[in-house]
């Protein structure tokens, strides 16, 4: 397959879990990848496994100065960027009574400020015409307990979606989202949940699920995929849910 042939995507958090995934087919597909992850290990162990034209630039997405050089650095290796999936973010649950300041910080700073000012040093490096996608979640449509940070910081992506496509637009420029329900990722272990409970607590998750199972990154990978692909030309402003019909039935 050669759908993204000559493109250049740049993936953030793009070293493990659905950005990997990500990566993975949109380089399968022709495309040169730059990836983004703050542990300069697993980043590396990523590139060797996506393979290709791959670069891997280690970012905190949480610091306005390395998103900067992120691009300063695509764009010197392969030019102008074709391909925004702004993944990069984090989760840390707790029930409102234990909330924090410093969880709120934390998640708000990697999920929302991280996300808005990765797109704005990306805008003068997008050709035009590009697709810009945001990872949301389930969790900011639907009532998930312990999930009040995470899931208002990634419902602000929501609105992200809709604004920046609106300013966009003129240089033909497409703004999209995809939100996972619960993906089989490594983001479950960091809940916060025993171990001896975590077996329980994923058969609860699924029954929610009209679908009765768990997606895979896989799933989601390909709909990004799709998003950024021509096939989805007239498609803007979009939140796409893949979540087996959670949010939805």
């Amino acid at each position: 397959m050669s759908k993204f042939n000559g493109k250049v995507a740049v993936v953030t958090g793009g070293n493990s879990g659905i950005g990997l995934a990500t990566a993975k087919v949109l380089a399968a597909n022709g495309a040169k990848v730059v990836i983004t992850g703050r542990d300069q290990k697993t980043l590396d162990a990523a590139v060797k496994e996506i393979g290709g034209e791959t670069l891997g630039v280690k970012t905190d997405i949480s610091k306005l100065s390395e998103i900067e050089n992120l691009f300063a650095e695509a764009s010197e290796k392969f030019g102008k960027i074709d391909i925004l999936f702004v993944n990069a973010g984090g989760g840390k649950f707790a029930p409102l009574e234990q909330s924090d300041e410093a969880l709120f910080d934390e998640v708000v700073d990697t999920n929302f400020k991280g996300s808005y000012f990765t797109v704005k040093y990306a805008s003068p490096h997008l050709n035009d015409g590009a697709s810009i996608i945001f990872t949301t979640t389930v969790a900011a449509k639907t009532g998930m307990p312990r999930a009040s940070v995470y899931g208002a910081s990634k419902a602000a992506l929501h609105a992200l979606t809709k604004i920046f496509a609106a300013e966009l637009v003129g240089r033909k420029i497409r703004v999209n989202a995809v939100s996972p329900g619960p993906i089989d990722t490594p983001i479950f272990d960091r809940m916060g949940i025993p171990a001896e409970a975590k077996a329980d607590a994923k058969a609860g998750i699924v029954a929610q699920v009209p679908m009765k199972r768990m997606g895979t990154i896989e799933e989601v990978a390909k709909t990004v995929a799709f998003l950024a692909s021509d096939d989805a030309g007239f498609i803007t402003g979009v939140d796409l849910d893949v979540d087996g019909g959670m949010a939805r039935l």
